[in-house]
């Protein structure tokens, strides 16, 4: 027996945010997870430039390799995953892990980019408290022990 995916069904359900930008980096796919990570609806992120939740410092740095991997159809990042900063609504910021993939024309052209996003802001400051206690705990060892 086939079955058939229903893949607007299946993005909508993922917990992972799932972000399709076009080739001038506009917004065009903003799923529910989007929403729940970065703030904005989909009707106020579809359309509007990735610069809404790229951090302004990173915003050269991101444009930079975004256009190079439009012009070249290639990214370094196929199957790596990309842990960088990003930016809510309410302009708190987030640490996001994700993947990228490329979409392309029936020609061959990069249609779009689309990044499958997880929110590890909580294991990322766990992660990093647990590094300061171990520095902590170091120094401590390393210290000379005084003689009562």
């Amino acid at each position: 027996m086939q079955t058939t995916t229903d893949l607007k069904q299946l993005v909508e359900a993922v917990g992972d945010a799932i972000v399709a930008s076009d080739a001038g980096g506009a917004i065009v796919l903003w799923n529910p997870a989007a929403q729940r990570m970065f703030g904005f609806t989909e009707s106020e992120a579809l359309g509007q430039s990735l610069d809404i939740i790229v951090p302004q410092r990173q915003q050269q740095r991101h444009w930079d390799g975004y256009h190079q991997t439009m012009a070249t159809g290639k990214t370094r990042y196929g199957n790596d995953v990309l842990r960088v900063p990003a930016v809510h609504k309410d302009g708190h910021t987030l640490s996001i892990a994700f993947t990228v993939a490329l979409l392309h024309t029936p020609d061959g052209k990069v249609s779009a980019i689309v990044a499958v996003i997880r929110d590890e802001t909580r294991r990322f400051a766990e992660e990093r408290n647990l590094k300061k206690r171990l520095t902590e705990l170091e120094i401590q060892l390393a210290a000379p022990v005084k003689a009562p």
